[in-house]
């Protein structure tokens, strides 16, 4: 780990490939973090159990491509005993089935390789705002949307939308991937699990109540965005 700095942000970077580690920590450590490296999933869970309050991280990248435990599996086991560590995972696999399993295992970010290490920085960056606004809504500004997942609550500016659950899903899936499209039929299978058979125009309705609260409290800004022909995308603003 690079030397401490007190109230430096802590990140845990799991990467077997020496190479991305290295150039992924300079980042990292140029831009004030302190970070820690781990090449096997075997030694994670151990090594989280016995990090002390001074060396427990305070988000982890995680690549999804590991020996031993893979990253999947270290996802959802973090996510069970560790839920307020952030977790953004590295991987060369682009596939969608991937892509959606990690974010549904309880990843805060997606990256795939090849990829800028500046933009790593940024993503950490983020995810971290975004974490430490959750736990602490007091802290959140005007331009903040914060997801408390534990409450299933959406947070414009620290005030409750009072989404349903669907329209707290239908959100928390696109946040996780903003500018990505997605049609109606990938957002009709996150919220509808049991695969029940729904109209588009059920999606259509869902996401119209969704901007129409979000319009309530922001009526000057549009982040959820309608493509047409094509489906939905969270777009925050610059």
């Amino acid at each position: 780990m690079s030397q401490h700095v007190a109230d430096d942000p802590r990140i845990l970077i799991i990467e077997d490939e020496p190479k991305i580690a290295r150039l992924v920590a300079d980042y990292l450590e140029g831009s004030g973090f302190v970070t820690r490296h781990l090449d096997h999933g075997d030694a994670v869970l151990a090594w989280l159990e016995q990090a002390g309050q001074d060396g427990f991280p305070d988000l982890v990248l995680l690549d999804l491509m590991l020996p031993g435990t893979d990253g999947l599996t270290l996802c959802r086991e973090i996510g069970q005993r560790w839920p307020r560590l952030p977790v953004i995972m590295l991987t060369a696999r682009v596939e969608e089935v991937d892509r959606l399993l990690g974010l549904e295992l309880g990843a805060d970010d997606y990256i795939c390789k090849p990829f800028s290490p500046r933009e790593v920085v940024a993503r950490v960056k983020a995810v971290l705002r975004r974490s430490r606004a959750t736990l602490d809504p007091d802290t959140t500004n005007s331009s903040d949307l914060i997801l408390d997942d534990d409450g299933w609550r959406a947070l414009a500016g620290g005030q409750d939308l009072g989404l349903t659950a669907v329209e707290f899903q239908l959100l928390r899936v696109m946040m996780h991937a903003p500018g990505r499209i997605f049609s109606r039929d990938q957002l009709m299978d996150h919220m509808y699990r049991d695969h029940r058979i729904v109209s588009e125009r059920t999606v259509d309705s869902h996401v119209k109540k969704l901007r129409k609260k979000i319009a309530d409290v922001w009526p000057e800004r549009e982040i959820v965005r309608s493509v047409y022909g094509v489906g939905y995308k969270y777009q925050p603003e610059e």
